[in-house]
């Protein structure tokens, strides 16, 4: 690929081959009513998939006595981070206007991390449809049916394979093994050593690749493709996992509306999501674009090495492009988020919504991971930590600040309303915490 000819294209590629940080605003985006025109995933889908999750709420309480709470939903709390505001503003310079808050998924039961939504309910549906086709169910059954010794002995003839850097493996090889199927994650170097210990703990099969998650996917679908019995959880092309974080956008208009927190064209609504192939921040902007439409700004934000979202937006070319291409090399302390290529389904989904993108420095997500324990006692990811750049950025980059000025929002910040979606956390073992901790404090 002739970078040459790319950067001439789009001069934005010259500053991200030299691993800047970069800020974009998409000019692809557009009214939401264009934005969702010809695509192949509708509101009518989302729907689909919540009632899908509702049927197997039964089984879900049975397995995961932890989701009891919230009646075997998989659900997060938003949480505002006053404290972590005052803080961004002392240490990073900036005046940041409106609400923040900290939309939990790193908390979330089960999983720990946002895969526990996308990743679960494409093993649920896939789940359902075996169970379904072979007279073990009807719809109308209870579905805590699932965790019958019968049931699990059933899908143990069946496996599930899927690639993976991380998060994914742990909430598709969590769920499959609840439900009694044969799973195996594929892995990639970049995967935390923990992970891979927790996933053989609960029975998981976990195949180590040198390569990076592309490998890892491309091994995944290989092994799968010679079984007429396995499945394959593809992260770069799944409708159903994207379905399956599309879901959240109807609780977070619930827990919005309970927080007495309204979005309209004088309270606009920002979200800031981690961004690695696409899934789970695509998932999540398709489901609350038919909820806020026009009212909310969705803005990724990806490692400088790791940028490949940002590439295939700039670009158009989605996954005939990987940050190698442009001399970067995939590596970043963001295991979530090491992704070399992104998602062609996603990106031309999406590519009309998001409203931009920015990229951080590894080093900077260890300080905010830091300056989150510090001041709200919370812990998130590294991975995750990288929400806190697109939320200083939108406030003093002059790329976003222009934004904001021709969309009318400059004179409506005081009402604004920041969603930081935190991806993953709640897993991670007290002496990695520790460690994350003690790296954070030298730098």
């Amino acid at each position: 690929m002739d970078i040459t000819e790319l950067i001439k294209k789009n001069p934005i590629i010259k500053n991200i081959s030299e691993g800047e940080e970069v800020c974009w605003i998409n000019p692809n985006a557009t009214n939401f009513k264009l934005a969702i025109e010809n695509l192949s995933v509708h509101e009518a889908d989302i729907d689909d998939a919540e009632k899908r999750l509702q049927r197997f709420s039964s089984f879900i309480q049975t397995c995961f006595p932890e989701t009891a709470e919230t009646n075997g939903l998989i659900e997060s709390p938003l949480q505002e981070i006053g404290a972590m505001k005052e803080r961004l503003h002392c240490d990073w310079g900036v005046r940041i206007y409106g609400k923040l808050l900290l939309k939990r998924d790193s908390d979330l039961a089960v999983a720990g991390s946002v895969k526990a939504r996308g990743g679960i309910y494409e093993i649920l549906k896939y789940a359902e449809s075996l169970a379904l086709q072979h007279n073990k169910i009807l719809i109308s059954d209870d579905y805590s049916k699932f965790a019958d010794s019968e049931m699990k002995a059933f899908f143990s003839e069946y496996s599930i394979h899927v690639g993976s850097t991380g998060n994914l493996g742990l909430s598709i090889g969590i769920i499959s093994a609840a439900l009694g199927f044969t799973v195996f994650v594929h892995m990639s170097a970049d995967a935390k050593q923990w992970k891979k210990e927790l996933l053989r703990s609960k029975g998981v099969n976990v195949i180590e690749y040198a390569g990076d998650y592309g490998k890892a996917v491309e091994e995944g679908r290989r092994h799968a493709a010679s079984d007429p019995k396995s499945y394959f959880v593809d992260d770069e092309n799944s409708k159903n996992l994207f379905l399956g974080y599309a879901v959240a956008a109807k609780r977070l208009k619930k827990q919005l509306e309970q927080k007495n927190i309204k979005i309209d064209s004088e309270h606009p609504l920002f979200l800031f999501i981690p961004c690695g192939v696409g899934g789970a921040p695509g998932g999540l902007t398709f489901g609350i674009k038919h909820i806020y439409e026009n009212n909310v700004h969705v803005f990724y934000i990806e490692p400088t090495e790791a940028c490949c979202m940002l590439l295939g937006l700039i670009t158009g070319m989605h996954d005939r492009i990987c940050v190698q291409d442009v001399h970067l090399s995939g590596k970043t302390e963001a295991d979530g988020l090491a992704v070399s290529r992104p998602s062609k389904f996603v990106g031309k989904t999406i590519y009309k919504m998001v409203a931009g993108e920015c990229t951080v420095k590894d080093e900077k997500l260890y300080r905010y991971m830091k300056a989150l324990s510090d001041t709200e006692n919370i812990f998130i990811e590294p991975s995750s930590c990288a929400i806190f750049e697109g939320v200083v950025q939108l406030a003093k980059s002059p790329i976003f600040q222009d934004y904001l000025a021709k969309q009318g929002l400059a004179d409506k910040m005081e009402n604004s309303i920041q969603i930081a979606w935190a991806t993953g956390g709640r897993l991670v073992p007290e002496s990695v915490r520790n460690e994350y901790y003690k790296k954070a404090s030298d730098l």
